[in-house]
């Protein structure tokens, strides 16, 4: 499903017409400052330009309070043993197909006939960006530092039911077996999600220290991967530069040969370098960055409905007063969703409120916009003339976020909550979100794999200390959540999602909004783009005519 469509480039020596002369100066120097010129147009043929809001964090997907960004790192400089297929929509978008694996780092794999365990055979001439060669031995190293370092990526494996280093065991130097805890549909799909990089243990080790076993530290600035680019530079939150690496052999040689990735925080900005044609690629495009160019007319826009995602206005019900179930319900009906539809995203998101006649997921609640019925819950719960609290969100998302936050400030205000907006730098967000000290919070999350459960594991299960925003604790929500998990008949598998959604929803931690999109917008002469899980560019398909 997309939101918009092709439109045809017209690019002119016209692109400056009417503007005044300072802001063609303002464009002459962000054109500069990426390193473009018209006369590197030839040397361009082979680099791809890319802008964005904000970029990585962090090179170590590993590495506590890793952002988004910082999965596109790892994406595109570490390989994994497996990864997806990809499959082309009806509208002629290419994206993943989360049914279908495909060999990467791994040449094959058996599954046991007793279906407990599986056998990789890792492709024989693959190599790291140093040049030592990939043995098994990087590929147990890997996955016992995935399953040891604690945070994200070890609850990340333990989806998939990878807890433990015993798992892993080298057969021999190009042969590695996992053994199953347990029969779990996402344990092979779970190797392919970025967590699963296989890294240069012995490069990494080098830099270890009794006090960092795992090289935190080190990793955190410097790659030791294998996979189809190298970062060959990077400045946090200025530009990191990749270059493709030619000894690659876990798939076809990508056709770009270098991709400059610069952060733009400036949506103007963004757009601007668009229509000029100064850049290849707008991604992760805000609402109205989106709607303008789309007026404009001069690049090609792409936009796809995010899988198992959403945004969402978090409580936390470790924090007075939103321990309150009826303080969280007044909330859910104070959000005034259609205005945030209308003037925050631009109508381009799938909007999760006032009831849902499908069973699809992520589902509508049925929360709208009635301050009457949001006051009455308020003064219920004791709060008849409201309160005072911090409505926190990541400035690095802030083209979406803050327009958000301020419609809902607003609208809190006129049932007597008075909100403090709080704005934290999208590098610290993830360090932020794991304090859980925020009392209310914008945010959005998706599930890597494309299923209901795992989204419920991630962000609603009480023994999960990552992406449980809310703090929220429900030992029932838990026990249908780890059912259906594991559930092998339909019809009980049915009956445990419904039942999770109407519990989770009710009690209402965190109060859905709209299912995202991520948008980008490319030059005519761009193609091969492909929608991940992740939310990121993979570089390695795209092309340059």
């Amino acid at each position: 499903m997309s939101f918009f469509s092709l439109f045809e480039s017209r690019r002119s020596n016209a692109k400056t017409r009417g503007r005044a002369p300072k802001q063609c100066i303002l464009l002459s120097l962000l054109a500069l400052s990426l390193g473009i010129n018209s006369a590197s147009a030839d040397s361009r043929k082979d680099t791809l330009l890319v802008v964005v809001e904000s970029g990585p964090n962090s090179l170590d997907i590993h590495g506590i309070g890793a952002n988004r960004p910082s999965y596109g790192a790892s994406w595109n400089s570490y390989d994994r043993l497996m990864t997806y297929a990809g499959k082309t929509l009806p509208d002629g978008k290419v994206m993943y197909d989360y049914t279908k694996l495909e060999p990467e780092l791994a040449e094959s794999w058996t599954v046991a006939e007793d279906g407990k365990s599986v056998i990789f055979k890792l492709r024989e001439n693959a190599v790291f960006h140093d040049g030592t060669p990939v043995t098994a031995e990087d590929v147990k190293w890997s996955f016992d530092r995935a399953v040891t370092v604690g945070g994200f990526p070890t609850f990340q494996m333990k989806a998939g039911s990878l807890e433990v280093p015993e798992q892993f065991e080298v057969v021999d130097k190009h042969t590695i077996k996992v053994n199953f805890l347990r029969s779990d549909k996402l344990t092979l799909p779970d190797l392919a999600v970025p967590v699963a990089a296989i890294y240069n243990s012995t490069l990494a080790k080098k830099h270890a220290t009794p006090q960092d076993p795992w090289a935190m530290e080190w990793l955190k600035n410097n790659t030791a991967g294998g996979g189809a680019y190298k970062v060959a530079s990077w400045r946090p939150g200025s530009e990191t530069v990749y270059e493709r690496f030619d000894k690659w052999i876990s798939g076809p040689k990508p056709a770009i040969a270098k991709v400059i990735v610069r952060e733009i925080p400036s949506a103007s900005a963004q757009q601007a370098l668009v229509e000029r044609g100064d850049v290849d690629i707008a991604f992760d495009l805000g609402p109205r960055t989106v709607n303008d160019l789309a007026k404009s007319k001069k690049a090609i826009l792409i936009g796809t409905p995010v899988e198992n995602a959403m945004w969402y206005v978090g409580m936390n019900t470790a924090k007075t007063p939103f321990d309150n179930i009826k303080v969280r319900q007044a909330v859910a009906y104070a959000i005034p969703y259609q205005k945030i539809m209308d003037a925050a995203v631009y109508g381009q998101g799938i909007p999760l409120f006032g009831g849902a006649t499908n069973s699809d997921w992520p589902r509508a609640t049925s929360y709208q916009t009635d301050i009457a019925k949001a006051k009455g819950l308020l003064a219920e719960a004791g709060y008849p003339n409201g309160f005072a609290t911090t409505l926190s969100f990541d400035q690095g998302l802030s083209l979406i976020s803050e327009p958000i936050a301020l419609l809902v400030q607003e609208s809190l205000a006129s049932i007597g909550i008075k909100t403090t907006i709080e704005k934290i730098p999208g590098a610290n967000w993830r360090a932020a979100l794991l304090r859980k000290d925020m009392p209310l919070l914008i945010n959005n999350f998706g599930g890597w794999l494309n299923y209901p459960e795992y989204f419920f594991f991630w962000a609603y299960h009480g023994q999960n200390a990552v992406f449980n925003t809310m703090s929220y604790q429900n030992s029932a929500l838990d026990a249908l959540v780890d059912k259906a998990r594991f559930e092998t008949d339909p019809a009980a598998y049915t009956k445990q999602i419904e039942d999770m959604i109407a519990l989770a929803y009710e009690e209402a931690p965190r109060v859905p909004l709209f299912q995202p999109v991520v948008s980008l917008a490319h030059q005519a002469n761009i193609s091969g783009y492909q929608y991940w899980f992740h939310r990121q560019l993979d570089y390695r398909q795209l092309k340059k005519n």
